[in-house]
């Protein structure tokens, strides 16, 4: 999994470029995480707790929520738990890839604890 982090100089924002299979991570540190310390911690600190555990634990955000089960840690975007049937177009069935991601703790931490740094230096 490769990925990249900016700010822009003149709005302040935050970017997380992930590879393909993996951008859903990107948009869960920016519009989730973001600078927020506190639940940087947390993700942490759960990401230790189950290790080699069954259970599971969930953060739910606003356009994200973040599962950690069976060392796996999986970004899923909300409208993906909604109940409606609805078919989309055939051709907009891919937008689904970018709206999860999954990956192990290890490589989760390792994201997790290089997204610290870069928004704790900018």
């Amino acid at each position: 999994m490769d990925y990249d982090f900016k700010k822009n100089t003149l709005d302040g924002s935050y970017h997380a470029v992930f590879s393909m299979g993996h951008e859903a991570l990107g948009r869960w540190l920016v519009e989730e995480i973001g600078k927020d310390f506190d639940k940087m911690d947390t993700v942490m600190s759960q990401l230790g707790a189950l290790k080699n555990s069954t259970q599971e634990w969930r953060i739910i955000g606003d356009e994200l929520t973040l599962s950690l089960q069976d060392n796996e840690a999986v970004v899923q975007a909300n409208y993906l738990f909604s109940e409606d049937d609805t078919e989309l177009e055939d051709n907009l069935d891919f937008y689904d890839e970018e709206a999860v991601a999954v990956c192990g703790f290890e490589d989760f931490a390792q994201v997790l604890t290089a997204w610290r740094a870069f928004v704790t230096r900018f």
